[in-house]
């Protein structure tokens, strides 16, 4: 695959005989074998997952603040209590649409430092230089950083405690950290953590350099850490209710038709690109469903109720933890879907029977709705 770019951990891939993927130009792990053992372990105990395909930036100088408020739905001023606080936000176009979703993590009130997804890079780094015209602030991306993702019940204790490739007081640092706050290391050189994941376990994401990153793979495999895929991860994040790039969220659709109205803060009279888009009225609302019937649910089937179609499936799977087919739908606002109502779905020649449900669809690994 060399083809494909590869990230710092490929080698710790090939020797777990991963099988690799090509996932929107990188060479990625799906499984080390069994997906649905990987998923279990994030549930119960802990898995690690390369990340290394996203981007990092910092924005720095005199009016960070001031940019990001303007360029992000969410409000940055928000987090300024808190050393390293994050929040989850969104870049929109003028229309309301999602350029991108990300996590911004507020160091100082002249440093931020964003993650953005891998495949919107390109646009993502093109509009935020267009958005900084007129503004005091320098933008880089950081290639030569990796990220690597611990995550589960277990996660923060096994990450706070890898002596000696941590000292005692990065350990301590890793487990004062509150959620959705970040930090840089003190004893480890151009490396961060973030009390952050895509999971909806508790966890860390690590920003480090390469060969620190493999020494910190290491560590955590020899501790009995779960290596995880892109199969688990995916499985993960649905049940958790967390919107995917590119089948949840687009440029057509703005926060509240993609079921994250939260990342928008309307609080006061902050302007920020998009702002009069996102005041009008969805056209649109996000649901969960549960399939009743056998089979399983994928994005693009349509959606039915007495038999008007009404939308369609954004992101469905089936669910290890719950064992059903799970799903987000994206359905016309009209149609004012409430709990537990009945729907079908199309797949293929078939017509199977759903439930809507509330999401996120797992919570402390059990089920968070009934049927």
């Amino acid at each position: 695959m060399s083809e494909l770019a590869k990230t710092p951990l490929y080698k710790q891939h090939q020797a777990l005989d991963a099988r690799i993927v090509d996932f929107g130009g990188w060479a990625l792990p799906v499984n080390y074998g069994s997906q649905v053992d990987e998923h279990h372990a994030v549930r119960t105990s802990a898995g690690m997952f390369d990340v290394s395909h996203m981007t990092v930036s910092d924005v720095t100088g005199r009016d960070v603040i001031p940019f990001l408020r303007f360029l992000l739905s969410n409000d940055i001023g928000k987090a300024s209590k808190t050393p390293g606080k994050a929040i989850y936000s969104c870049l929109l176009n003028e229309s309301g649409g999602v350029i991108d979703d990300l996590i911004v993590y507020r160091m100082t009130d002249q440093h931020c430092r964003l993650i953005t997804n891998a495949a919107t890079n390109i646009k993502d780094m093109a509009w935020i230089k267009q958005q900084s015209s007129g503004f005091e602030v320098d933008f880089q991306e950081k290639p030569d950083l990796a990220i690597l993702a611990v995550q589960g019940p277990s996660a923060i204790s096994h990450a706070s405690s890898l002596a000696p490739l941590l000292s005692q007081k990065d350990q301590e640092l890793i487990a004062s950290l509150q959620r959705f706050q970040g930090a840089a290391l003190t004893d480890m050189p151009d490396s961060f953590v973030g009390r952050t994941g895509y999971t909806g376990e508790d966890g860390l994401e690590f920003v480090l350099p390469a060969e620190s990153a493999k020494q910190l793979w290491e560590a955590l495999l020899a501790k009995g850490v779960q290596p995880c895929g892109l199969g688990a991860r995916d499985t993960l994040r649905l049940e958790a209710g967390m919107s995917l790039y590119g089948n949840d969220l687009d440029e057509s659709h703005t926060p509240a038709e993609s079921g994250i109205a939260w990342a928008v803060a309307l609080s006061d009279q902050r302007d920020f690109i998009g702002k009069q888009a996102v005041l009008s009225a969805p056209r649109f609302q996000m649901i969960g469903l549960v399939l009743l019937d056998r089979g399983v649910l994928r994005g693009h089937q349509a959606v039915f109720i007495d038999d008007n179609e009404i939308g369609e499936i954004t992101s469905g799977t089936f669910s290890p933890t719950l064992e059903k087919s799970i799903a987000l739908a994206r359905v016309s606002a009209d149609s004012n879907i409430q709990q537990g109502d009945q729907l079908q779905i199309k797949i293929r020649a078939k017509t199977l029977n759903a439930q809507a449900v509330s999401y996120p669809f797992v919570k402390n690994g059990k089920a968070s709705f009934n049927l």
